[in-house]
């Protein structure tokens, strides 16, 4: 069983191989038509490279300032800390995108001139001589129409000094409207957009003008050019988290790429520096109007606070207060020592009032410095002294009675005096609580007074902090205008590449290579998927189940019969379908003739052309063979063998019942007998309908080995059908190239229904060459390409 799995393993592999090396080999039969396209495809490969003109690249690095690395400033960058312009953010995406934007392009070419191009005239292009041309032109007091303008002048150098100027488009003619065709290097020429001026460079040497005959100033509008530069513009990061961005332009001359992105970093950094500019000046502006309102009404606040504090008589209300509160304590303090001592003096008086003269008077009691204390002094010491007589006198001494008198008097004095001590302490109480209640009534005016200062000096305090904040920023803003940075910082200049970018000769000849290959592979490709004829065997598998004995190559010359020292692949072909036909045969009884019968479904498939050699074949192997010609309506004998116009209708018409005398022999051949058609009659299947038939094939299989029948094509008459029973097998020929595939549904009819016995079939007239058959012809002279030795 393995083996067997193993062997039928092999078998799907060599039939996938034949199958890829028949597909390979339908393409390598047409090398002549690939190795054309192929050189044809290089030769306008290298005519494209020879006239196209280069593309070289320049590129420049530039550090980009990005808001989370490093802020820059906007039009409230200056009051950021008080939470203005928090959500505005400048970033490299943001940069990349104005760095692209068509209005910094147009600003790059204004400043470079470049929509002046000029050009020296070549056999099949102009060349741009932007890096070393001779001369220079630009316009000056442009007019409106300037940057829509399209515009093609020739300039021819007649010497140093003058040159010619002629239109080139026929709607230019009232371009230069002087009407002069002849101007001077400098002379001002008045167009229809502009004043136009020429000027020589460095580059204008003696022999300029027979180097440069004719130059040719092309004026493009500003916004075509600007999208042609755009599209080749490419600015990208170098990565997503750096600010490093390269920008990079293709162009003809490299020196203009390299300008021009110099030139556009330096346009972007100046215009980055002026709209921050334009915003510090603007900033600086509202800062000082600003500044000048604030002042005012700063003044103002000012004014109202010495307003109040004269209004008050204050000047700092919390340490007036304190003073307030302190000399109200001190009045109360005053008050109170004053109320003791008017209590001290009226207790003296009533003392005084009611002491006798041998009673002390209190000393210490009066703090006044009046003449009270010297006056108690005096009388307590007279009193003193008269008690220290009343010890040893009576009271009618004298000296008794004098210090009475004196005690008397001094005691009248001192109640005086503490009279004028008790009023004047009335006197001095009355004031002490007047000035008392004054400090009290300003201490409870101090609240109010305090609110309402707050209020001043709050309106104060902000409009000082708003002026001095305002003088600050102003500051700021005047340094960020002295020190102005770029907005990009270059890292490497514009510097372009030596070779060029476009074309790529080793792609461009790949390409050519590729599509000299593809143009052919695709018409052969669509030729044959159009093409729906069968060509080979292998259009007939998985379409038919009829058993296949054999293709036959074209012949070299149809009308030849195969001989025995015929060595051509038709002949070994028509052999080897001999060989598989006896296959086909074997049960066909011994001693009768094996019948075979070929047809077609349509005529010119090559059927006679079969019959023919497959009766000469089975005549050179010894066997006895009768070839009947039973295609009565269109016999074709007469192109292979020489026969007369007699034969089977002549005997089917007859009542001779001998059909030995319409056969001939092929005297070519020791054992190939023949049976003519006959003459063409009007009702041929009337002649084949009758028993006769059926009798004369019984006849003629006892005197041969093989009777070979053409008959008529299948699908144009029912002949063969009429006949078809008398066949021990049918040949069914298929001419590769002629017979579409949709109708080998009429021999699958056929077939299945079993109308033409034993049924097999032959592929005629297929091209080997092509890989349609199988190579035959053993020992053939012609030799073989090292392809076909290769695939074979």
């Amino acid at each position: 069983m393995q083996k067997q799995d193993l062997y039928n393993d092999f078998i799907d592999d060599e039939i996938e191989n034949t199958n890829i090396r028949e597909q390979i080999s339908k393409y390598v039969i047409h090398w002549k038509w690939f190795l054309l396209s192929i050189i044809c495809a290089l030769i306008f490969a290298f005519l494209y490279l020879r006239y196209t003109t280069p593309s070289y690249e320049a590129t420049a690095t530039i550090l980009v300032k990005d808001e989370k690395k490093g802020g820059m400033l906007s039009e409230l960058s200056a009051f950021s800390d008080l939470g203005f312009g928090a959500n505005m953010k400048s970033n490299v995406d943001n940069e990349i995108e104005i760095l692209k934007s068509r209005t910094l392009i147009e600003s790059t070419i204004k400043k470079l001139n470049l929509n002046v191009l000029l050009f020296v005239e070549g056999k099949v292009i102009n060349n741009d001589i932007y890096a070393e041309a001779p001369i220079t032109a630009y316009f000056i007091n442009k007019s409106d129409l300037f940057n829509e303008a399209k515009i093609v002048l020739k300039c021819k150098l007649l010497d140093s000094n003058t040159f010619s100027l002629d239109n080139d488009m026929e709607d230019n003619e009232r371009f230069i409207l002087s009407g002069k065709k002849q101007f001077k290097y400098g002379e001002k020429i008045a167009t229809a957009i502009g004043t136009l001026v020429f000027e020589k460079t460095s580059f204008y040497k003696n022999n300029t003008k027979d180097q440069y005959e004719t130059i040719q100033i092309v004026v493009e509008p500003l916004s075509d050019l600007a999208e042609k530069f755009r599209d080749k513009l490419k600015v990208e990061p170098i990565s997503k988290t750096s600010s490093i961005v390269n920008i990079s332009i293709s162009d003809a001359v490299p020196e203009k790429a390299e300008v021009f992105l110099n030139n556009l970093i330096e346009i972007y950094n100046k215009d980055a520096a002026e709209d921050r500019n334009f915003i510090s000046d603007n900033t600086s502006k509202f800062i000082a109007s600003r500044l000048t309102l604030i002042a005012q009404e700063l003044d103002g606040v000012e004014q109202n606070v010495e307003s109040f504090k004269k209004l008050n008589q204050l000047t700092d209300i919390e340490s007036d207060a304190k003073q307030f509160v302190q000399n109200s304590n001190e009045y109360d303090k005053k008050g109170v020592e004053t109320d003791i001592q008017l209590n001290v003096v009226s207790s003296l008086l009533d003392f005084i009032k009611k002491s006798a003269n041998s009673d002390l008077l209190p000393n210490n009691m009066i703090s006044d410095k009046g003449d009270a204390g010297p006056l108690i002094a005096s009388y307590n010491q007279l009193v003193l002294d008269r008690n220290r007589i009343l010890k040893s006198a009576t009271t009618e001494n004298p000296s008794v009675v004098k210090l009475d008198q004196q005690i008397n008097s001094i005691k009248a004095s001192i109640a005086e005096s503490l009279k004028r001590m008790q009023s004047n302490l009335k006197i001095q109480n009355h004031d002490i609580k007047d000035q008392g209640g004054m400090f009290k009534s300003k201490i409870g005016k101090i609240p109010v007074q305090e609110r309402q200062f707050r209020v001043i000096a709050r309106q104060q305090k902000v409009k000082e902090e708003l002026y001095l904040y305002l003088l600050q920023k102003r500051e700021e803003t005047a340094i960020s205008l002295a020190a102005t940075e770029p907005n990009a910082r270059i890292i490497d200049a514009a510097k372009a590449e030596k070779k060029p970018m476009s074309p790529k000769k080793k792609i461009v000849y790949l390409a050519g290579l590729l599509l000299g290959l593809l143009v052919p592979f695709g018409i052969i490709y669509v030729a044959n998927i159009l093409d729906t004829r069968i060509k080979s065997r292998l259009d007939l598998e998985g379409k038919t189940q009829i058993p296949f004995i054999g293709d036959v190559p074209t012949s070299e010359d149809i009308a030849e019969m195969i001989k025995s020292d015929s060595r051509s692949s038709s002949a070994e072909a028509i052999r080897i379908v001999r060989t598989n036909l006896e296959f086909m045969l074997n049960k066909v009884p011994e001693g009768l003739a094996k019948t075979i019968f070929v047809t077609s479904t349509f005529p010119s498939e090559g059927k006679t052309f079969i019959a023919v050699n497959l009766a000469a074949t089975f005549a050179l192997s010894g066997k006895k063979v009768l070839l009947v010609g039973m295609d009565i309506r269109n016999p074709k004998f007469d192109e292979y063998i020489d026969v007369p116009n007699f034969g089977l209708t002549n005997y089917l018409l007859s009542n001779d019942v001998n059909i030995d005398d319409y056969i001939i022999k092929n005297r070519a051949y020791e054992n190939f007998y023949i049976l003519p058609a006959g003459i063409i009659p009007p009702n041929p299947a009337e002649l084949l309908i009758g028993d006769k038939i059926k009798q004369l094939f019984e006849d003629l299989k006892n005197k041969y080995d093989y009777i070979l029948v053409d008959t008529a094509p299948v699908s144009v008459v029912t002949d063969t059908l009429l006949i078809a029973k008398n066949a021990d097998t049918f040949v069914y020929v298929v001419r590769a190239n002629f017979l579409e595939k949709r109708l080998l549904a009429i021999a699958n009819m056929f077939y299945k229904e079993n109308k033409l016995p034993n049924m097999c079939m032959v592929l005629n007239d297929t091209d080997s060459a092509k890989g349609y058959g199988y190579g035959y012809g053993y020992g053939v002279t012609e030799k073989k390409s090292w392809w076909n030795r290769l695939i074979s």
